[in-house]
């Protein structure tokens, strides 16, 4: 399998698993701060979040450089990470845009050329 096709893969696992324990996280927020019961869920969560939070943050940084992505959507990911379940939505809308293709997009210089001949 390509380089590219993996590390494309890797952040869209990335994404989904880094939305799930944003969700472990809450609950152990919950049963810690609300219901005041117990701190093992923010304690078992806690880590995992955050090992996949870099995860998720080093492949957006991979990808940026390999699908040569814009300023705007590097951004965009990075920021999606700060919120819950906000890197379903990115990997989604980047999807649909072509950003996790594993298609390389031609160069506008070589796009020009072909449209001449």
């Amino acid at each position: 399998m390509p380089l590219r096709t993996t590390m494309i893969r890797a952040f869209r696992i990335l994404a989904v698993a880094e939305a799930c324990s944003w969700a472990a996280l809450l609950a152990g927020m919950y049963f810690k701060w609300i219901a005041g019961t117990t701190e093992l869920g923010v304690q078992v969560a806690g880590p995992i979040h955050g090992a996949l939070f870099i995860g998720y943050g080093a492949a957006a940084l991979m990808l940026w450089r390999v699908q040569s992505w814009p300023f705007r959507v590097a951004a965009l990911a990075g920021f999606s990470a700060i919120f819950p379940f906000a890197t379903l939505l990115f990997e989604r809308w980047a999807g649909r845009r072509g950003y996790l293709s594993a298609a390389k997009a031609p160069d506008s210089a070589t796009s020009l050329e072909s449209s001449r001949a």
